[in-house]
């Protein structure tokens, strides 16, 4: 039996250690939540010493931050989509979200801020901030800032819960379309947000009185 990393070794050692401890801690937290994740468990995933854990991260509170951080390759690719011609823009949107959720460095970060935000307050806090500052704060939709954050809110709730469906709770068969058939179906809605109505229009009167 291999025995346990109980202190840190070379330089590409220890990234490949911090990556393993990391992996673990979003399994942990994303299952048991904050209260019942601990650095014993978390060490035992990883196949490491508890020790090593405090070593690089120092606490649980710094391991969570650590482990639930968005990467910067999301916020990237966001603001990037963002920037895409508006004709295109709720296609792209859709396109952003499924690369994400499949990318091997994004998609477990999502996938346990998600989770563990069921448990812990701080990390629906983190992941609202993410949110606002990837999906929302990024927009320059709208004619003013009201309905801005109105559509870009709107185009969020669409993506989050689709997201949700696929990825975390894999209801079928939306967990097994194809990403153009998710494209066709999800996109449009996404544009009606972009170019559409978003709020009620007064019915018209018409006619002349009598």
């Amino acid at each position: 039996m291999a025995k346990k990393a109980v202190t840190p070794g070379p330089r590409d050692e220890r990234g490949v250690l911090q990556a393993r401890i990391l992996n673990s801690a979003r399994q942990e937290f994303a299952t048991h939540g904050w209260a019942g994740t601990t650095i014993r468990a978390v060490a035992r995933a990883a196949d490491v010493d508890p020790a090593l854990v405090y070593h690089y991260f120092g606490s649980k509170e710094r391991l969570l931050d650590a482990a639930t951080d968005p990467p910067a390759k999301w916020l990237e690719t966001v603001a990037a989509t963002w920037a895409t011609p508006r004709a295109e823009l709720g296609t792209q949107l859709v396109r952003a979200v499924l690369g994400a959720w499949a990318d091997d460095e994004i998609g477990p970060v999502l996938r346990a801020v998600v989770l563990t935000a069921a448990h812990d307050e701080r990390t629906r806090e983190k992941l609202r901030a993410v949110v606002e500052r990837s999906l929302i704060g990024g927009s320059t939709l709208g004619t003013d800032e009201t309905d801005r954050l109105r559509r870009s809110g709107l185009i969020a709730s669409q993506l989050i819960g689709f997201a949700l469906i696929r990825f975390i709770w894999r209801i079928e068969p939306v967990a097994s379309m194809s990403e153009e058939d998710v494209v066709a179906a999800v996109a449009p809605n996404i544009q009606r947000y972009i170019d559409g109505d978003v709020v009620a229009r007064p019915a018209s009167t018409g006619g002349s009185g009598s």
